[in-house]
């Protein structure tokens, strides 16, 4: 690859991390074209899944400050680059890898916190954003207590609710404040079938550079 390519392909990957909400490292060995279209058009919605070359995703998360993946950029890599619902994103893949074992996850980053693979799946596990939603609503509705009591759940749950309880209290008026727990959550991923499969994929080429 060209020097001025090289270049232009970690642009685009530091652009990817840092526009996304969270990324999903996965390893594709062994997996077909049609598989990872499969996998690609089921992750749509919600991230988009690309091949990518270990040397240029190192530079392109240093440059744009990932450091999750530090380590594991080994072997055929995959990102899936979350722009929509993390949980979503994270339950195509963890529904895809169980349908085929050959798709390995490997770690993530969600807002910048490292995740690993177990992680992952405790977010896929979680209940969707809609369903969390309404169920503030109903809180909220009986008393605000209740909704306090929502964000004492796991706090992947109650840290996605935090907009809407904030709007909620600010048309209200102030209440006596009550201290959600920060941790967050594990994200994760539109897939692009291996550089060898999709030639045109600007940044998606699978396997280490030489």
């Amino acid at each position: 690859m060209a020097k001025a390519d090289k270049s232009a392909a970690i642009a685009e990957l530091t652009d990817k991390f840092r526009e996304s909400g969270a990324a999903v490292l996965t390893e594709y060995r062994g997996l077909t074209v049609a598989q990872l279209t499969e996998l690609r058009n089921s992750l749509r919605e919600h991230a988009t899944y690309a091949v990518v070359k270990n040397t240029l995703t190192e530079r392109a998360a240093k440059e744009a400050g990932v450091t999750a993946f530090d380590g594991m950029l080994e072997g055929p890599s995959a990102i899936a680059f979350v722009t929509g619902d993390p949980v979503e994103a994270a339950k195509g893949l963890r529904d895809f890898a169980k349908a085929n074992p050959l798709l390995v996850i490997k770690g993530g980053v969600l807002d910048g916190k490292p995740l690993e693979a177990g992680d992952i799946t405790k977010l896929a596990n979680l209940e969707s954003r809609e369903t969390l939603l309404a169920k503030l609503a109903g809180a909220m509705n009986a008393s605000l207590s209740q909704a306090v009591y929502l964000f004492a759940a796991p706090l992947n749950q109650a840290a996605r609710t935090v907009d809407a309880l904030r709007a909620k209290v600010e048309q209200e008026g102030p209440v006596a404040e009550a201290a959600p727990a920060t941790e967050e959550a594990p994200a994760v991923a539109e897939a692009d079938a291996p550089a060898a499969a999709e030639a045109t994929e600007d940044v998606a080429e699978g396997g280490d550079e030489s």
